[in-house]
């Protein structure tokens, strides 16, 4: 344990490293300028300081007030060694931080039982911050790997959906990177774009509830099977819905709200603009664009930069203008992710005969492939 002792008087400190040579496992470190004193507590550690009040260049109040300030000097235990009986001096130093005071002519005795009363108490106290430390090293561990789990078991769950639907895995990647890119466009903070990326797989959960021959109809859908297939928003929310996990919340919400449309036309809610949540918005971008690019066995694929335009035509109607934007602005890291699909697509959406067709076409392929 080290002691810091500071009084401008020889003696006094000679006194102090005989009474401390007399307890085990101590260093005491003398000073007879507070100043000095001051610059070695910056850089080492105290245990206890005994401090005179009345000294030249700087009384003990002082310096104590000063320490106070250094980090990790809170708890440190601190002795007063004074002469004074003016109680507004006492209460003065109790207020600066001092834990109690000695009365000049020091008693042997009476120090010996202070400074191993507050060593005892010091020695506690770090017993205590250590196993603090250790505990919030304990749950950070087991935070991290519950966070993992989470993500294995979202990103497993999402790939089974996938698979029933016709997806693949890096339908999902794409969706999810394209999502967070958006998210970090508009500003969002990293840590809800983060989890926006690891909710977003989970968009299509919902299509558990769909029937094979509406999931898997290679065919346009009849006004029937259109209302069964438009059933997994609503369904994906519920399924998902009151989970303690954020992300399985913010998953719940993009299931619920990512087939919304900005004017107001799409499903479930048929809510618009603002009232849409901002992860149904941006995922609903991801989620239109990867379709669109993706071949599924109902549709051959989009050239990428023909699904670009398409996001883009879709503007204040499908999407919210912003993500929209924010979509564009990315683009040229988006591109390359469709990099070797787009080297084997066709120059123009297929069987699209002029540009008015393709918002058609789109739509289509929307409903079904989205």
């Amino acid at each position: 344990m080290r002691i810091f002792a500071i009084d401008d008087s020889p003696s006094i400190l000679s006194f102090i490293k005989r009474a401390i040579a007399a307890i085990d496992s101590c260093e005491i470190l003398p000073f007879l300028d507070p100043s000095h004193a001051l610059a070695v507590l910056r850089s080492q550690q105290a245990d206890l300081i005994l401090v005179d009040y009345n000294m030249p260049s700087m009384n003990g109040i002082e310096l104590i007030l000063q320490f106070r300030q250094l980090p990790k000097a809170k708890d440190v235990p601190v002795i007063m060694l004074t002469s004074e009986t003016d109680p507004t001096i006492k209460l003065a130093a109790i207020e600066a931080g001092v834990t109690e005071f000695l009365n000049k002519p020091i008693d042997q005795a009476e120090f010996g039982i202070r400074v191993r009363n507050l060593l005892s108490l010091r020695l506690a106290q770090q017993a205590l911050a250590e196993r603090a430390e250790a505990l919030e090293k304990d749950v950070a561990t087991a935070r991290a790997r519950i966070a993992v789990q989470e993500k294995e078991i979202i990103w497993r769950l999402s790939k089974a959906m996938a698979c029933r639907d016709g997806e693949t895995a890096l339908h999902l990647e794409r969706v999810a990177v394209i999502a967070r890119m958006v998210a970090e466009e508009l500003g969002i903070d990293a840590a809800t774009c983060e989890k926006i990326y690891l909710a977003s797989p989970l968009h299509d959960v919902g299509k558990i509830g769909v029937s094979d021959s509406v999931l898997l109809k290679s065919g346009p859908l009849d006004a029937r099977e259109l209302d069964e297939m438009r059933a997994h928003a609503a369904f994906g929310a519920e399924i998902l819905e009151g989970s303690d996990s954020e992300i399985i919340r913010i998953a719940a919400t993009i299931a619920g709200s990512h087939h919304e449309k900005w004017d107001g036309t799409g499903y479930p809610q048929k809510l618009a603009a603002d009232r849409i949540p901002i992860e149904g918005r941006i995922v609903a971008i991801a989620d239109v664009f990867d379709a669109l690019c993706s071949e599924r066995p109902y549709k051959k694929a989009w050239p990428v930069d023909e699904a670009h335009r398409e996001i883009l035509r879709g503007s204040g109607n499908h999407f919210d203008p912003a993500c929209v934007a924010a979509f564009d602005r990315r683009w040229a890291s988006i591109r390359p992710l469709y990099a070797k699909t787009s080297a084997h697509t066709s120059p123009a959406p297929p069987e699209t005969d002029s540009p008015s067709a393709a918002p058609a076409q789109a739509e289509t392929a929307l409903e079904t492939a989205a």
